[in-house]
């Protein structure tokens, strides 16, 4: 009796949280709000080319663009606003239009092919808990931490780690955040490589991956991963924009690159061609530079519209290194 009493008692908000109706009707709820918030976000984009980028009433006022896009519950479209506050001018169009882009496509998201939108959801801002990823299918495979790289992104350090199957060839994003003056441990040390399950965030190109059970110890690599040539690099990340426009950069490794100083800056090059580097302090430069000695390298990155941000590079003898020191900051 005493346990059919306290079913009796749990409080009606408890219930609620386990009720589906209620689940539903707080999405439904949550999706009105955030389209709401597109259509704002659209009027106001038009309203500054309508006015010209150029027009210095138009410099401010993001902050309270990006706010009532928190308010909305779209803080993937808060973020964006808050980056395009800081492009040079030069740049701010195009950002203007695939932020456009977004908002309209979310618009329409129940008209999407289901990959597509998955991909328009989690830009804006909607997330799939991580125990509800790892309820659902997973890849086993033995996962190679190919890089790490740090932001801040306000009071906190997203920490972004890069990983590739060594059998099936494809690659994850682990993201995770660090709180100042607490940085966690990676989950895999670069260079090292684990048996582990992975989920899969849904999308056009899953790549974010939550790490599931491991199926023994993280132990080294031996030597470098399997790189793309310049030529490849570029297709694929082609590719990666071709069906999600807001991929700003594409992660891969690649193979026999020289970094050569040009005219207009740094390069790494190999015999197809060549990618200016971007968005790398002079400390990683030096380091990357010191370790090829003018010989061909392997070297792990984000290759984009702008160019290549280096991470990670393998000497001549396979041995792994971290070209940003992280937690420095």
């Amino acid at each position: 009796m005493e346990e059919r009493r306290s079913t009796e008692h749990v409080p009606s908000a408890a219930k609620g949280l386990a009720d589906p109706a209620a689940a539903r009707r707080r999405a439904e709820r949550r999706a009105a709000r955030v389209a709401d918030g597109a259509r704002e976000l659209r009027l106001r984009l038009a309203d500054r080319v309508r006015r010209g980028l150029a027009d210095p009433g138009t410099a401010g006022g993001w902050d309270e663009v990006a706010a009532r896009m928190v308010d909305a519950q779209a803080p993937g479209l808060a973020g964006r606003v808050r980056e395009l506050a800081t492009l040079p001018a030069d740049d701010q169009l195009a950002d203007h239009a695939l932020l456009d882009l977004l908002a309209a496509a979310y618009l329409r998201v129940d008209e999407l092919p289901a990959p597509l939108a998955a991909t328009v959801r989690a830009r804006v801002g909607f997330s799939i808990d991580s125990a509800e990823l790892l309820a659902g299918p997973t890849v086993r495979d033995r996962w190679l931490a190919l890089g790490c790289r740090e932001r801040a992104e306000g009071p906190l350090t997203s920490r972004r780690l890069w990983l590739r199957g060594e059998r099936s060839g494809r690659q994850a994003l682990l993201l995770g955040y660090d709180r100042p003056g607490q940085p966690a441990e990676l989950p895999l040390p670069v260079g090292h490589s684990v048996d582990a399950e992975l989920a899969f965030h849904p999308g056009v190109h899953p790549l974010r991956a939550v790490l599931g059970v491991r199926h023994g110890t993280p132990a080294p690599a031996a030597g470098a991963p399997r790189g793309l040539t310049v030529t490849e690099a570029t297709a694929a990340y082609g590719e990666a924009v071709a069906e999600d426009p807001w991929t700003p950069a594409w992660p891969v490794p690649l193979a026999e690159v020289v970094p050569v100083q040009g005219p207009e800056g740094w390069l790494l090059t190999d015999d197809q061609g060549a990618l200016p580097l971007c968005e790398v302090d002079g400390a990683a430069l030096w380091r990357l530079v010191a370790v090829a000695q003018g010989r061909p390298v392997t070297v792990f990155g984000e290759c984009g519209h702008r160019g290549f941000t280096p991470v990670t590079v393998w000497d001549q003898a396979g041995r792994t290194i971290e070209l940003t020191l992280r937690g420095a900051g």
